[in-house]
């Protein structure tokens, strides 16, 4: 492997494009100074990038800055990206760790549809949720990790329009209490579904964010209510919040 950038040109511009999105507003000499580079050079570097629309300069104060370009090229990359198979490696590990069955989810108007699961097999019960099938955003430990990050106007709508159900005797069916479940997320970091959409099951979610910042995912761990107790509700948030962050970190560096 080349230890050098075999075209050194190609390194320089690179370099200040790096450096303009991390500072975000430069002028020449501070960029100069930051590269080690004459200003000839620099000027030379920034003309090609202004010149491809990758950068601009200040008509007020003369100061250089990127544009936008980079974001749009990175939002065709990332578009491209098959989301199940770049989180399928740490649902699996996720399994593995808490060998309880753990669902991958993306939010669809009022609901979660399931876009991912692995099953585990070591406590002999599976679930009856399948890929392609939907879940609402207001009875499930899914749903209501994604809805603790959205602004409450939308909340609001998304109750307003939901079929308020109450599917189990657990299920909350007033939107103060909705909202103060939603308050209890935000705080913890992950969410519980009580029984809330299915008797006899408990699960615990988190949320995951898309390559653009915005909540639009989750993933959850399910069990049947004797082996999801507190005491393993605490247990398990611990490698939920931890897989969370991983995830995140591909997903949005």
């Amino acid at each position: 492997m080349e230890t050098k950038n075999p075209i050194q040109v190609a390194g320089r511009l690179f370099e200040t494009l790096e450096l303009l999105a991390d500072k975000g507003s430069l002028g020449l000499m501070e960029i100069s100074s930051s590269l080690q580079l004459n200003k000839s050079t620099v000027h030379r570097v920034l003309n090609s990038l202004i010149y491809m629309g990758y950068a601009r300069q200040n008509e007020v104060n003369g100061k250089y800055e990127p544009t936008f370009k980079i974001v749009d090229m990175s939002n065709k990359i990332m578009g491209k990206v098959d989301i199940v198979n770049l989180v399928r490696p740490h649902l699996r590990d996720l399994v593995e760790n808490t060998k309880e069955t753990v669902h991958f989810v993306e939010r669809d108007g009022l609901d979660a549809v399931y876009i991912d699961k692995v099953e585990s097999f070591t406590n002999g019960i599976q679930m009856v949720s399948r890929i392609g099938s939907r879940i609402p955003l207001y009875c499930s430990g899914v749903g209501k990790a994604i809805a603790a990050h959205l602004p409450e106007q939308e909340v609001r709508d998304i109750w307003e329009r939901s079929s308020i159900v109450r599917m189990t005797p657990y299920t909350i069916t007033n939107f103060e209490q909705f909202k103060e479940n939603l308050s209890d997320v935000r705080k913890r970091g992950y969410a519980l579904d009580n029984e809330e959409n299915e008797t006899g099951v408990r699960c615990i979610a988190a949320s995951l964010k898309d390559h653009a910042g915005k909540v639009r995912y989750a993933f959850s761990i399910s069990a049947p209510v004797n082996r999801m107790d507190n005491d393993r509700i605490q247990e398990l948030s611990h490698y939920v919040l931890k897989t969370k962050e991983q995830m995140e970190s591909e997903l949005c560096p």
